[in-house]
């Protein structure tokens, strides 16, 4: 046989090896990535127990791309006290116009606490009746069926911002909170700052309405920079973070089923908000949404659910 022949074949068995190696380390590393990742789930996943009806006659349907809603509270959340969910925000997923509307509830937003028979503001739901409280008086709110929720830790949610490696975002007002000062223009945080850069509303003409804006940017940015492919790398630190601090009642075939039919509409995400008008009573501070905004944000969000169909 000649050396040239012999060098192909030498060359040809190396290349193979080669190939073999990246299969098995490509196949070790798919496998991490998916025990990360269920392992995190079955960390999040806590199912939801609602004593009332539901605006469905029959539950979503993921793999048949129905749309849906989700429920996000975040929750500052201390020893020996339940908290209450300063950050109220639907989250309404449509994959057939592929876009997600994201609509902010504000705190004081005065409405009948489903379940505990008071009219109140609206997250004081989650200090009488946690969790599901809080899926229905929204559900009655809006007028509209809550899916699903998902209950994030404020204090960890710094934890997710820096798993994803900071995130980027556009200020519009030049402030200060917890010591940072945060001038006009763009602006990369990390997860400390950006939860004080979130949290700010009193230095805010707009108040609640401001923080909220910020809170959405900094969730848009969360969610921008977690799906990117180089985010994938830092998976353990993101798979932990996540699992740490959110629970959600969605499991993890249903998430799947997200990502498979709905991975478009996160690419166009629209901001929504209620118009209030403040008013004292009794020496407390509360939010009014009159009866035509109130049917103006239900309008739209029962659009973005094909409700009216």
């Amino acid at each position: 046989m000649s050396n040239g022949r012999r060098k192909g074949k030498t060359w040809l068995k190396v290349t193979g090896i080669v190939f073999l190696v990246i299969l098995l380390v490509g196949g070790v590393y798919a496998f991490t990535v998916y025990q990360s990742l269920t392992n995190a789930v079955a960390t999040m996943h806590q199912p939801v127990k609602r004593t009332i009806t539901v605006k469905r006659e029959q539950p979503v349907q993921l793999e048949k791309k129905d749309p849906f809603s989700v429920l996000m509270l975040g929750v500052d959340e201390r020893k020996g006290d339940k908290g209450r969910s300063d950050t109220i925000i639907v989250l309404t997923v449509n994959p057939n116009n592929n876009s997600v509307k994201m609509l902010s509830i504000p705190r004081d937003t005065r409405t009948e606490i489903v379940g505990h028979g008071t009219v109140d503001k609206i997250n004081h739901a989650y200090a009488f009746g946690g969790v599901p409280m809080s899926m229905n008086t929204v559900e009655k709110f809006l007028d509209v069926p809550i899916d699903y929720y998902l209950q994030i830790n404020m204090e960890g949610f710094k934890d997710i911002v820096d798993a994803v490696g900071g995130v980027t975002v556009q200020n519009t007002l030049d402030f200060s909170q917890d010591n940072f000062h945060f001038t006009k223009g763009q602006l990369t945080l990390n997860g400390t700052k950006a939860l004080s850069y979130s949290r700010m509303r009193y230095e805010d003409p707009r108040g609640d309405f401001g923080r909220n804006a910020r809170q959405r940017q900094i969730i848009q940015a969360v969610i921008n920079k977690g799906t990117s492919i180089s985010s994938l790398t830092n998976f353990s630190n993101i798979f932990q973070a996540l699992g740490s601090n959110i629970k959600t009642n969605l499991t993890f075939n249903e998430m799947v089923d997200i990502q498979k039919n709905y991975k478009d509409a996160g690419k166009n995400i629209q901001q929504m908000e209620i118009k209030e008008n403040g008013t004292m009573m009794n020496n407390i501070y509360y939010g009014i949404v009159s009866p035509e905004e109130k049917e103006r944000i239900q309008t739209e969000v029962k659009a973005q659910l094909e409700l009216n169909k």
